[in-house]
C-alpha cells in the first residue's frame, strides 16, 4: 500500500486572499514505511511573502527569488506525478488541501478531492483525547527528535509527520504485520508453509554412556519427573 505524506509552507494563511505557497515536501510510504524517495521544492509565489513566513520558515522573498511558479511543469507536474493516485497524508490536512486546490484551480486542473486525503490531526485527537496534538506534541508523545527543526520546512515536517503517522498507526510491529499480510495476500515468498517430515530420521547423537547417565539422573527425579509422563 503507497500513500504520499505531503506539506506545504506558505505567504500567509488564506488563498482566498491570495496567498500562495511556497515549499511544497512530501514523502514516500508503502506499508506506512519511508522508502526513500523525497520530493521537495520552493516555489516562486508570485507575491511577497509575510513577515511571519519569514519568522516561522526562514523563507524570504530572495530565498524565492528565481525559484519556478507553481505553474512551472518542474513543480506541478512532478508534484501531481508523485501523488499519483495514491492517499495523501497531511497534518491538518484541510490547510494543505485548500491551498493546493487553490494552485490547481488558477492552472484550470481538477481539485483533489477531500476524500484522498488521511488527516493526521483526528488521529492523534482520537489517540490521546484532551492531549495537544500539534505535529510538534506529536512527536515529543512518540519520543521523535525534533532536534535541527527550529524552523519549520515542508520536507522536514513531511519527515516528522511520516513518523508519527507510523506510530498513529501502531507503529513498526504494525508495519511489518502488514507487509507480511500483503505479501502473503500476493502469494509471494514471505508466506510460511510447513515443512514435510525427513523421510529417515537422524540418527540420535548421544552416546550409550551419555543415555545411561541421563537414565540415572531421572531416577533422582522421581515419578513427578517430565521424562518419565512422556515417556
Amino acid at each position: 500500500m503507497r500513500e504520499v505524506v505531503f506539506d506545504t509552507e506558505t505567504t500567509g494563511l488564506e488563498p482566498a486572499a491570495g496567498d500562495r505557497i511556497v515549499e511544497v515536501g512530501c514523502v514516500e510510504l508503502v506499508n506506512y514505511l519511508p522508502t526513500g524517495r523525497e520530493f521537495q521544492i520552493y516555489i516562486n509565489p508570485e507575491r511577497p511573502v509575510s513577515e511571519a513566513t519569514v519568522r516561522i520558515t526562514g523563507i524570504t522573498n530572495e530565498v524565492l527569488r528565481g525559484k519556478p511558479p507553481f505553474s512551472h511543469p518542474d513543480v506541478v507536474d512532478r508534484l501531481m506525478e508523485f501523488f499519483g493516485d495514491d492517499p495523501i497524508v497531511a497534518h491538518n490536512a484541510d490547510f494543505d488541501r485548500m491551498f493546493l486546490n487553490a494552485e490547481l484551480t488558477r492552472l484550470g486542473r481538477a481539485e483533489i478531492a477531500r476524500e484522498r486525503f488521511i488527516d493526521t490531526l483526528p488521529l492523534a485527537r482520537a489517540h490521546r483525547p484532551g492531549s495537544p496534538a500539534s505535529l510538534d506534541a506529536v512527536c515529543k508523545r512518540f519520543n521523535i527528535s525534533l532536534e535541527g527543526r527550529e524552523l519549520h520546512g515542508a520536507l522536514k515536517d513531511a519527515q516528522l509527520l511520516a513518523r508519527a503517522y507510523l506510530e498513529l498507526k501502531g507503529g513498526r510491529e504494525r508495519a511489518f504485520d502488514f507487509a507480511g499480510e500483503a505479501a502473503g495476500e500476493a502469494g509471494q515468498s514471505a508466506v510460511r508453509t510447513p515443512r514435510a517430515q525427513r523421510p529417515v530420521p537422524l540418527p540420535p547423537r548421544l552416546t550409550a554412556a551419555e543415555e545411561a547417565a541421563h537414565a540415572v539422573f531421572v531416577e533422582t527425579l522421581g515419578e513427578a519427573a517430565i521424562w518419565k509422563k512422556l515417556g
